[in-house]
Formats: C-alpha cells, sequence, structure tokens
C-alpha cells in the first residue's frame, strides 16, 4: 500500500482549460467580494499551462466579457480582430464556390469576434487566477477519483517514477490525495476521468451518445505580403466524401502566422480512411495552397471535440462534483466553437458552489446548478442548435446544411422538429471488405507532410520507461478481430503514428508507440471494438504547444 500525502482544498479543479480556469478565476472573485477565504487549487497534466491547448481560434469573447470586462487594459492576448468572413464549398481538389453569406447559417458569422492562440489566452487566464491567490500545478496529471460513500471527495494525481514492468524505480514519487469540498472536472473532450463519472453516477441515462470530431491544426509564417490579418476561411466539402462530415479552416492571425486545419467528423464509416492524409490532401487545394506555398510550417497537433451538444450533454453534476467544459461537451456546434461556452460553464459552477460553501455544505450535490444552467444563456445557445449535427447526419450534407441555414437565418433554430443521432461514433464504422482502400499521395515535404514528422513539430515528449497509457481490455482484439474486419483502424485514425501493425520475430504484432501520443483521444472514441482506454500518462508527459 503506497503510503499517500494529503493536502485539504475548498475546491479542486482538473484542467487549467478555459472552463476549469473561468471557475478558478470567478470563484475567486466571489470569495473577494463577499470577504471570504477559499483554497482554490489547479491541476493541470501539460509541462505548464497551455501545452496541452489545441483549438482553432475564434474566439467569441462573450463570456470573457463577463469574467474579467476590463480585459483590454490587462492586456488579454485577443490581437486581432475577424475582419472578413470567407465560406467555400469545395467540390474537387480543384475548383471551389464561395458562398453568400445568406446561404450559410449565420452562426458562422463572426463579426466582432478575435483569431487568438487558446494556449495564450489559457496562460493570460492562468496569470488572473493566480493573481486572485488561485494555486496552480502544472505538470501533476489527476489519476483516479476519490470516491466515498457515493460522493466524489477528490483526486488523486499520478504516481512518478514507475517502470514500464510497474516497478518503482529510484525517481518514484507517489501521488497525493488533494481533498476537497468540491470537484470540477475540467479536463476538456473525453476526459478519462469525466467518463467514468459519467459512467459510475448514470449521468447520460437518457441522453444519445456523445458525438466527436477530430480537429487538426498547423501553424505556419508567411511573408507579409500574403498574410491578411483578421481573414477567416471556412470550407465544407472536398476532400472529404459524401458520407464523410466535416469542415476545413484557414485564419489569419498575429504575426504573420496563419493556422489551417480540418475537422472530421468520427462517425465515418470506410476504415481505411485517413484523417490525417486528407489533411495534407486539403492543403494541396488553391485556396490554401496559394497562401501555404509561399510559408514554413511551425506546428502541428490534433485533438478530439465533443460535438453532440445538449441532446448529448450528460447531468453535469453527481455527489461532490460537477462537469464542465468539453469534459461534458458544451460545445455550439452551429458555431463551431466551444471556449466561451466551456468558460461560462466553469463560470456557472463556480456560482453553484460558492453558494453551496457559503451555507455550510460540502460534498453535496450541487442542486442549484440546473436551475442556473437553465437560466443562462449557455443554455440558449445549445437548445437552439440542438439540431444542427443530427439533421447533418440524418439528411445529409446537402439537405442537413439546408435545413441548417433555414432554421438558424429564419428561425433562430426554433423550427419544431427533433432530430437525435442514437448511433456511437465508433458503431459507424462498416466491414474493410465494403470499402475500397483509399491510396493517398506522397507527403511532398512543401504542403503536405508524414505522420513522424508532423508528431516531432509538436514538442511531444514522455518519459520512455513507464507504463503504457493505452490500455487494451482484450490484447487479441486487435489482431483477431480489428485486423480481420476492418483492416486495423487505428494505422490510420490515429493522428500520430502511435499504432502499427508490424512483423515480429515472423508474426504480425499490434505495436503502441505510445512515445507519440499527443493526447487527442481518438483512439478511446472510435476503436471499433470500444478496446482502448486511454488513461494519463506521468505529468508533464504528451505535447507542448507553444501557441495553439
Amino acid at each position: 500500500m503506497v503510503e499517500r500525502e494529503t493536502m485539504e482544498f475548498d475546491i479542486v479543479i482538473v484542467g487549467a482549460g478555459p472552463a476549469g480556469l473561468s471557475s478558478a478565476i470567478k470563484l475567486a472573485q466571489l470569495a473577494q467580494e463577499n470577504e471570504q477565504e477559499l483554497m482554490i487549487c489547479v491541476v493541470e497534466k501539460g509541462s505548464e499551462v497551455g501545452a496541452h491547448i489545441l483549438s482553432g481560434a475564434v474566439f467569441e469573447p462573450r463570456a470573457l466579457n463577463e469574467l474579467l470586462p476590463n480585459w483590454l487594459e490587462l492586456d488579454a492576448p485577443l490581437k486581432t480582430k475577424v475582419t472578413q468572413d470567407d465560406i467555400y464549398w469545395f467540390s474537387s481538389e480543384t475548383s471551389a464556390r464561395k458562398l453568400p453569406s445568406f446561404a450559410t447559417p449565420k452562426t458562422f458569422h463572426n463579426e466582432d469576434n478575435f483569431i487568438v492562440s487558446m494556449g495564450n489566452v489559457c496562460r493570460f487566464l492562468a496569470e488572473q487566477a493566480e493573481s486572485l491567490g488561485v494555486e496552480i500545478f502544472p505538470g501533476f496529471s489527476a489519476h483516479s477519483l476519490i470516491v466515498e460513500d457515493g460522493t466524489v471527495k477528490g483526486i488523486i494525481t499520478g504516481d512518478m517514477g514507475v517502470s514500464e514492468s510497474g516497478e518503482q524505480k529510484d525517481s518514484f514519487m507517489p501521488g497525493m490525495e488533494l481533498r476537497a469540498k468540491y470537484t470540477i472536472f475540467a479536463e476538456g473532450c473525453r476526459g478519462h476521468l469525466g467518463k467514468e463519472l459519467i459512467s459510475t453516477f448514470k449521468l447520460d441515462d437518457g441522453k444519445s451518445p456523445q458525438h466527436y470530431g477530430l480537429g487538426f491544426k498547423e501553424i505556419w509564417e508567411i511573408p507579409s505580403e500574403h498574410h491578411q490579418p483578421g481573414l477567416v476561411v471556412h470550407g465544407a466539402g472536398w476532400p472529404l466524401d459524401k458520407d464523410t462530415g466535416g469542415g476545413s479552416y484557414m485564419y489569419h492571425g498575429d504575426d504573420n502566422q496563419v493556422v489551417v486545419g480540418i475537422i472530421i467528423d468520427l462517425n465515418y464509416s470506410n476504415p481505411h480512411l485517413s484523417p490525417f492524409d486528407e489533411f495534407q490532401r486539403m492543403k494541396h487545394h488553391a485556396i490554401f495552397a496559394d497562401t501555404l506555398k509561399h510559408g514554413k510550417r511551425i506546428a502541428y497537433g490534433a485533438r478530439a471535440i465533443a460535438k453532440g451538444g445538449l441532446n448529448s450533454l450528460p447531468k453535469m453534476t453527481f455527489p461532490g462534483g460537477v462537469l464542465v467544459g468539453c469534459n461534458a461537451g458544451t460545445l455550439n456546434f452551429a458555431k463551431i466553437k466551444g471556449n466561451h461556452t466551456a468558460m461560462k460553464s466553469g463560470m456557472l459552477a463556480a456560482e453553484s458552489i460558492f453558494a453551496a460553501i457559503s451555507s455550510g455544505s460540502e460534498h453535496t450535490e450541487l442542486s442549484d446548478f440546473e436551475t442556473r444552467f437553465k437560466e443562462s444563456w449557455l443554455y440558449q445557445e445549445l437548445d437552439s442548435s440542438k439540431n444542427f449535427g443530427p439533421a447533418m447526419h440524418k439528411l445529409g450534407k446537402f439537405f442537413g446544411g439546408m435545413y441548417n441555414t433555414i432554421d438558424q437565418n429564419i428561425f433562430n433554430g426554433a423550427l419544431p422538429f427533433s432530430f437525435k443521432d442514437e448511433t456511437p461514433d465508433h458503431a459507424c464504422l462498416e466491414p474493410a471488405s465494403r470499402h475500397a482502400e483509399i491510396n493517398y499521395a506522397k507527403p511532398d515535404g512543401i504542403l503536405s507532410f508524414d505522420k513522424l514528422s508532423s508528431v516531432f513539430l509538436s514538442n511531444t515528449n514522455h518519459e520512455e520507461d513507464q507504463p503504457c497509457h493505452l490500455k487494451l481490455a482484450d490484447m487479441n482484439i486487435p489482431l483477431a478481430k480489428n485486423l480481420t474486419d476492418f483492416n486495423e483502424p487505428a494505422q490510420r485514425y490515429c493522428p500520430a503514428g502511435v499504432y502499427e501493425i508490424n512483423e515480429v520475430e515472423g508474426k504480425q504484432a499490434f505495436v503502441i508507440n505510445s512515445q507519440n501520443c499527443i493526447h487527442c483521444k481518438t483512439c478511446d472514441i472510435k476503436d471499433p471494438s470500444q478496446n482502448i482506454t486511454w488513461v494519463t500518462p506521468e505529468g508533464a508527459g504528451g505535447p507542448n504547444y507553444p501557441n495553439m
């Protein structure tokens, strides 16, 4: 039995993303306004705040305006306001048509929004939190829950210095028990503790399964003569086929930098599809290539996003805690934005927890959170967009897009129809025998690149001699079922080359290169047998994104 140090706090927050940091700031503000003392701790598995943050991002400042109305005076990293919105329909690798604004949902329009690095926004939020007395511990993973008598009472951080075989190395340092009156779980999309909480407390009873997309992002430096600060480009159609949802983007941000990427819905059916290679192919279209060919790629990353919306949103509270942000799934898919909604969910959680602690309660269920949520603009946004994703899945890109444009532009999301998608993303994958293989062109090293050189740009690093954080429930399934039925799609859906089928001693072997993992969680979502569980590696492991 490992002896662990215990630290007591009023509130422990798991994850220093926009939701977690907003909840920390709001709690500290309420304590200051009411002349109360609160001990608030934020645990962040990245090596620093922002190291694991990846988002497009066109940022809507609504929640920030509420949280820090003087953000301009505080020199928040919101420097580039959107000046132009271009939306394209890509019909082939050589053609694209710019769509008039009336033909697209108004939720896609970005007046008064900013092109930002959410990594830098989170670094800014962390500074504000610390100035209010919040303690932030980067490099510490939240490994497991403390649940006693059916109540969450905190978390245990991950042990450090455990070998791959499970033995304690000379550098062994046991994780700590961080106990709290209330715990806020803001791990981001498909957080492993959030997944456990949803299952343990049956928070998704009566809800549609959560749905996901895999988002890619690269940062490019381009010459100033090709840079148009404030230009936002979104696209739909090619390179994705008619049965694969998603969309592309390119944003001209600060300092002669352009960000480019694609989001691919993870309910695709063809197991031969490689999301990474679709992204590399996309950049060869002239809409992107005419800008990128003059520049240099300087960063790469990928991350799953939860896009099921209100229909898939679990009950967010349970005894002793609350799920917020993308850990619950508060992204507004009609806007393709989740940062402002994540922040607002964290702020609502903070208000509810502060009220509970002020009344002398601890470890209770936050009974007023649901009311606060339903009376907020966050709920209104999610309610008005609840059909957006399911309509695309049910009606297809063309008719689903037409429905969404009419629903959002004329009826503000209030058409009296209800679309639901009850098929989990992993169950949409069809046997390889039903689909032709896809032959992707070799990367040219100018616009398109291979996975390993891309992972290098993510600055990913893990201590090599540690237990694998990608757990297989059944070691036989990858070869006996997934390879036989689906040509083992992990080789392709992983954007970091973690999974391979290699020949070892004359036999096929399923190889896990866990040191490559960029913590996107796609394997946990898309594995057709649901055989892979992602858990936290040692703290500070994973990508080290500079300004994603």
